[in-house]
């Protein structure tokens, strides 16, 4: 009898890119068939949109368990360790469990792209644990998306539409937006915050599917905050009446204020570090930071980093009037070289993470503030980094 594997060979899951694989649904409806359709076990409220969906899947977690409802969340990408991606009531799969799932994949699917792994993996993992309510939050776009494989799907939650991932949704709003809204189904509540363009896109594709449209300008109501977030930042507002509406939607009001109290990591999350504030937030395209410099004044010392597929120059513009003192990283092999950002930009290129935030804190004067920012894999990096510093 073969033992089953207790380690996750992760190596092999990272490797399953989805170069040369189809995009869209199908492969993975493919996969959750071959396992048996696990996402027929419960019900789905997919989250989807440019930024802000990590933070309204957080909330509506945290106000579906206090409502009394057994929930999964998937999320991606993860900060610290792959399981992130993968909860029940608020807690992580454990790692024999992912080891588990990849033992099969490679037996039965070796040829299937992460994501499309990922999601069959929390699809399984709910159905077993009795799931009730899943919170699922889409990789890219909406009916291009994997997640619109699922079946059960009681609602759609639609932050916002801005220019991200172009080269796969299309190079205007409208055809984002397009995209994002064929997550409407007949009959399915879609909610959002969206506005604009976006918003007209979003009514007609919405009319079209036949799926009733719920907006802050259509159900004030629904939507109504009755204080702040816990999360911090006025971009939170929007995340938070749209959780608060989702629930609402779904009957589970009582969940509210769970929802307004719930946190994220790596979302303008404050540490202390050597008397000196760090503010560390994963804002990567340029949506989020323009949201994130209308949050924040002024800070002392800027360490930013991204990748070089984004939009580097719109990301960094809103945020270089926040200090003139700027340390720039490097926090993937596929970086925007930091030289060329010091060079362009003035300020100190240190390519290592680890050395840019020890170079940042140095500069940042005692009681002074510190912006980390620009990628959630440097915000990874700076969050182990902080923890490892306290006071």
């Amino acid at each position: 009898m073969t033992t089953p594997p207790t380690t996750p060979d992760y190596d092999w899951l990272y490797t399953r890119t989805r170069a040369g694989r189809d995009r869209g649904p199908a492969p993975a409806r493919a996969l959750l068939d071959r396992l048996g359709a696990p996402d027929r076990g419960f019900r789905s409220v997919r989250v989807i949109g440019t930024n802000g969906k990590g933070s309204t899947a957080a909330m509506l977690e945290a106000g579906l368990i206090t409502a009394g409802v057994r929930t999964g969340k998937f999320t991606s990408p993860h900060l610290h360790a792959y399981e992130e991606r993968v909860r029940v009531q608020g807690r992580e799969i454990p790692p024999a469990r992912t080891a588990q799932f990849i033992a099969w994949a490679k037996a039965h699917a070796p040829d299937a792209a992460f994501f499309d792994l990922t999601l069959a993996l929390a699809a399984q993992a709910f159905a077993e644990a009795g799931v009730q309510v899943a919170v699922m939050e889409a990789g890219v776009g909406g009916a291009s998306d994997a997640t619109h494989a699922l079946h059960g799907v009681a609602a759609v939650a639609l932050t916002n539409v801005h220019l991200d991932h172009t080269a796969a949704l299309g190079p205007t709003i409208r055809d984002i937006a397009r995209d994002k809204a064929g997550a409407a189904r007949p009959g399915v509540p879609l909610l959002t915050t969206a506005t604009g363009e976006a918003l007209d896109v979003i009514a007609g594709v919405a009319a079209q599917a036949g799926a009733p449209l719920f907006t802050p300008g259509t159900h004030p109501a629904l939507f109504h905050l009755p204080h702040p977030p816990t999360l911090a930042g006025a971009h939170q507002l929007q995340n938070a009446a749209l959780a608060l509406a989702t629930l609402r939607t779904l009957g589970h009001e009582q969940g509210t204020e769970a929802a307004l109290a719930a946190t994220h990591p790596g979302r303008l999350e404050r540490f202390t570090v050597q008397g000196r504030t760090v503010l560390i937030d994963g804002g990567h395209n340029p949506h989020a930071a323009q949201a994130l410099a209308a949050t924040l004044d002024h800070v002392d010392v800027l360490c930013f980093g991204n990748l070089a597929r984004k939009d580097t120059p719109a990301t960094l513009a809103p945020l270089l009037p926040l200090t003139a003192t700027r340390v720039f990283t490097a926090p993937g092999d596929l970086a925007t070289p930091p030289q060329d950002l010091a060079a362009q930009h003035g300020g100190q290129a240190v390519p290592d993470p680890a050395q840019a935030l020890n170079t940042a804190l140095t500069l940042t004067p005692p009681g002074g503030t510190l912006l980390v920012t620009g990628s959630l894999y440097l915000a990874a990096t700076a969050r182990q980094w902080a923890l490892a510093r306290p006071g």
